[in-house]
């Protein structure tokens, strides 16, 4: 293979695309098989089947048990608006930073619990791999179907004991982060975000309705207190259903 030269895999799984791209091959369209693919590029069958493979990374293709791989219907990707804080007025729910543009229809399940804080969240936080945390779990859903996951902790040497230790039960209950902080007298002054991508795991795409390959969005977000990480949470959401836009502030 001469340098630069893609590998065949890749060189079958770019013109596979294009068709897909182009409408060629359209959506809910079984993908030529792997013996045809082998015939039409002249191929081995390990580079007709990682050829596939790459497709289905990409979500671009989907199989079907006992029917085939076939092409994917593209949803076209909605806008999650990210702004910084900003205060609530009216009801608010723990996805108000997190829902797409104009959009506050949703419905969201959740649950806490304590358990022992993970070294990688104990490092965001600041604390002790091992010390207590409450870890709240949520799904988001939008006409039923679930769309965003969010997965949020709070060290119990902070909240332990106090009517917020619960982010989501007691007199301020779903008030969200900086309100129940105050409450608390801690004032939360800054809040950072990290955003990536990688697969999804297998837990998140099944509460999601991806299949194996999907990739996801993960927003880390930590909200600080005068240098102390006062909570750290992932938000999780489809990268082929959702964009990330950020409206920042020129000062």
């Amino acid at each position: 293979m001469a340098f630069g030269e893609q590998p065949a895999y890749l060189r079958v799984a770019s013109d596979l695309r294009k068709k897909i791209v182009n409408g060629s091959l359209p959506p809910h369209t079984r993908l030529p098989s792997q013996a045809r693919i082998r015939e039409e590029y002249g191929v081995s069958d390990t580079v007709a089947l990682e050829a596939r493979k790459v497709l289905m990374a990409e979500g671009l293709v989907e199989g079907r048990s006992g029917s085939g791989t076939y092409v994917r219907e593209r949803p076209r990707p909605r806008r999650i608006a990210r702004s910084g804080y900003r205060p609530a007025h009216g009801p608010v729910t723990p996805f108000r930073q997190e829902q797409a543009d104009g959009d506050a229809r949703g419905t969201w399940e959740s649950g806490s619990e304590r358990e022992r804080a993970p070294a990688p969240v104990a490092a965001r936080l600041g604390i002790a791999a091992g010390d207590p945390v409450m870890r709240t779990r949520y799904v988001f859903r939008e006409g039923g179907e679930p769309v965003m996951l969010s997965t949020s902790w709070e060290p119990l040497a902070l909240t332990g004991r106090t009517p917020v230790m619960l982010p989501e039960e007691g007199p301020l209950g779903g008030c969200g982060v900086v309100e129940r902080m105050a409450a608390i007298d801690v004032v939360v002054d800054n809040v950072v975000e990290e955003v990536g991508a990688r697969p999804g795991l297998a837990e998140e795409l099944l509460a999601l309705g991806g299949v194996p390959g999907h990739v996801v969005m993960v927003v880390e977000r930590t909200f600080f207190a005068s240098g102390r990480a006062v909570e750290t949470a992932d938000v999780v959401v489809p990268a082929d259903r959702f964009r990330v836009a950020y409206h920042l502030p020129v000062r």
